[in-house]
């Protein structure tokens, strides 16, 4: 058996380190876990965050990339699975917004996220979410299938409907009825770029 490198050691501490404190975060909110207690569970020291991550803020936001990163996975395989295109824009857009009644998905991603992060539009995994959104809505575009506006502003308004559909949905006081209607609006408003009502 070979040993392991010194980059498969510190891969090894981040995950540790990540799967840590999302059970922390998810638990206690990130206020209130303890970096101690935190290190302590993943039988390493405070020194190894502050190495791997900087501090406690730096762990946050790499479980929140972490976390958001497969929120945009779950979204973009419900957006294949509902054959790609307007249809597929749509059910990922909807599938994120679903998400936002997960607890952990809630308190982390959109609760404390925004709070301790700032703008969600500015972490990194929002930005792939850009991306990917811009290069449908370019094949849209080219297809004629929406009206003629500017790729990048509507990517960025559509992905930020959803994005504060969701962080609605985390805040309400009865989640599963607001979700409906979130949903329902998003797709009123997103409806309004198709050349046709009926354009895939």
């Amino acid at each position: 058996m070979t040993a392991k490198t010194r980059a498969e050691k510190m891969e090894e501490t981040r995950i540790k380190l990540i799967k840590a404190g999302r059970k922390a975060f998810a638990e206690k909110g990130y206020a209130e876990a303890s970096m101690d207690e935190l290190t302590a569970s993943a039988g390493l020291t405070r020194g190894a965050l502050y190495h791997n991550f900087g501090d406690k803020r730096g762990l946050l936001a790499a479980v929140v990339d972490e976390i958001d990163s497969a929120m945009a996975q779950q979204a973009k395989d419900a957006g294949d699975a509902a054959g790609g295109g307007w249809n597929g824009l749509m059910a990922e857009g909807r599938t994120y917004i679903e998400l936002a009644l997960d607890p952990e998905i809630q308190r982390i991603v959109l609760r404390d996220g925004p709070a301790f992060l700032g703008d969600p539009s500015q972490w990194p995994s929002q930005n792939r979410c850009l991306q990917a959104t811009i290069a449908t809505l370019s094949e849209l575009a080219d297809q004629g299938a929406i009206k003629p506006v500017d790729i990048e502003a509507l990517a960025r308004l559509l992905n930020g409907v959803a994005l504060n559909a969701a962080l609605w949905v985390a805040a309400s006081d009865d989640p599963k009825d607001t979700l409906g209607k979130a949903i329902a609006a998003f797709e009123c408003l997103a409806a309004g770029v198709l050349v046709t009502p009926d354009a895939k």
